[in-house]
Order: structure tokens, then sequence, then C-alpha cells
């Protein structure tokens, strides 16, 4: 008998939790699968949920929320044989997206039930786990902010950036790619794992968590009015063929800046002191449910 843990981020909502609850008896029959639901209490419980399952010998542990929520359940699964699945209720829900996992509950929870598996390479920056990104920029500043804010979804992330834009400084970089070094002044300097930020907004459209590489997108200076092209180039899946962006792939990925102050993982602002930043790939490092 299967063992599998659902580990559900309560901000999902009460009403989607008792649709929830009656779809995984559904597709989870006592007869065949030995199912337990909990619920994250604490920042870091996903990892320590996740730790003791693969101890318990639990086979699948499904994180049902967001990418944050997704990012701590992983903590617990790298390096072990249990397998990390989704069901997305998150807003961006990037790795979901880069992994085409239905974004509705129910056929998410089908996939889980067809369970085929792929190993996915992770990332790490200052030993900080990844799975789609992380960067010091712009995007950092506004993940730092993000958290203070009671407004979730694109909606009060849209209001952040227009709000930070104009009184950010874009800063100087000095990025190393396994050995070879750059030297760039960035609005946007992000690591890429997976292809996404979350709502189909792509840096690295061709970025996959199954090629053993890190994908380096250097954005430079732009002006406000160049957002909504970017933001379209983006939602298209091409702005790496365009002026907006470089492109590099790595294993080892080192910053300096003199005034690097924020460091975001997987959207989420992360402790950061220095003036560095390391980044490394650990290729097929857990096990995913994916769709076939």
């Amino acid at each position: 008998m299967k063992k599998i843990l659902f580990i559900i981020n309560r901000k999902a909502g009460t009403d989607r939790q008792k649709h929830l609850d009656g779809a995984i008896s559904r597709y989870f029959p006592a007869t065949e699968y030995s199912v337990e639901i909990t619920h994250l209490a604490y920042l870091g419980h996903g990892k320590d949920l996740a730790a003791a399952a693969v101890k318990n010998g639990v086979h699948t542990v499904v994180a049902v929320g967001g990418d944050g929520s997704i990012n701590e359940i992983a903590q617990g699964l790298v390096g072990t044989d249990a397998a990390l699945a989704i069901v997305p209720l998150g807003s961006g829900n990037g790795l979901a997206r880069a992994l085409k996992i239905p974004l509705d509950a129910n056929k998410a929870l089908q996939l889980i039930v067809a369970n085929k598996q792929k190993t996915m390479d992770v990332g790490f920056a200052n030993e900080h786990l990844f799975l789609s990104n992380a960067g010091v920029g712009f995007d950092a500043l506004v993940a730092e902010e993000f958290r203070h804010t009671t407004k979730r979804g694109l909606y009060g992330y849209a209001k952040l950036v227009i709000q930070r834009f104009n009184s950010y400084r874009p800063e100087a970089y000095t990025i190393n790619i396994d050995g070879k070094e750059l030297e760039e002044k960035a609005f946007l300097l992000t690591v890429a794992n997976g292809n996404q930020f979350g709502y189909e907004f792509k840096l690295a459209p061709r970025a996959s968590v199954f090629d053993g590489m890190l994908d380096v997108c250097i954005m430079p200076p732009v002006k406000f009015l160049e957002l909504l092209p970017i933001s379209l180039h983006s939602l298209k899946g091409n702005i790496d063929k365009t002026r907006y962006l470089k492109h590099y792939t790595g294993k080892t990925i080192t910053i300096t800046g003199n005034s690097l102050q924020f460091l975001q993982v997987d959207g989420d602002a992360v402790p950061f002191t220095g003036n560095e930043v390391t980044l490394r790939i650990q290729e097929k490092a857990i096990r995913v449910v994916v769709n076939s």
C-alpha cells in the first residue's frame, strides 16, 4: 500500500479545503493508499514534515500551495527516494507551470495517481534551495517588500513594481560563470533553474529543470515605459531574443556587488549579508511527479 502525505498551506482557503478533502478521498481510496493530510503551521514546517515523512517510508509527499510552500517541502526531500507532487494553489505557480502540472486541483490529483516521475535539478543560492529561480536585482527588492504586504497575487506584485521602479538604482555586478568573468550593470540579475517566475512570465524561456544547467538572465537598466514591451515579450516567451536580455548558462555562478542587499529564492526574500552570492546546481536532486 502506497503511503502518501498531503501537506496543505491553509492560505488556500477553507472552502477549497473541503472540496480538496473530498477529492483526495475519491482519488486515493483507502484500499490502495495510506493517506495522511496535514497543514503548515510555521515557517520551516514543510521541511520538517517532509523529512519526517521520508523516515516513515512515505512514497509521495504532495505540496498543496504556492511556490513558497513547495520550496519548503522540497527542502526535506532533496536526495531521498520520496517523490514531490504538486497541487498548485498559489497565485503565480511558477514551478507547476514549468512542469506543465494542471492548475485545476482535480486534474493535478489525477496526475499523482498516474505517478509518472522524473528526477529534476535544484539550485542553491548561498545554500538556500531554489527550484525555479534566484535573484539579486529588482526582483529581490520587490520580494523583500512583498513580505510586508497584505495584498497578494499579481495585482499586489505589479503595484509594488510600479511603486518602487523610479527609486531603484541598478547596480554594477561582477559575475563569474564557471570561471568566465563579466562586468555588468543590471536591473534584473536572475539565475533560473525553471523557465519562469510564475503567471507565465518567462525570463529564461528555454531553461529546463532537467538539463543540468542554470540560466543566467541579465537585464540591463531599462526605462519605465519599456516595462510593457518587456512584459509582453516575457509572456510570449521570446524575451531572450530581444535587446532587453543577455543570457548565459553555467553550473556555478558567483555574483559580487558593492551594494548587494537582497536575495530572493522562488519569489521569497531570504536573509542576506555580505557582498557575494554563490549559486550552484545540484543535478537530479529530487524526484517529481510530472505531466506525461
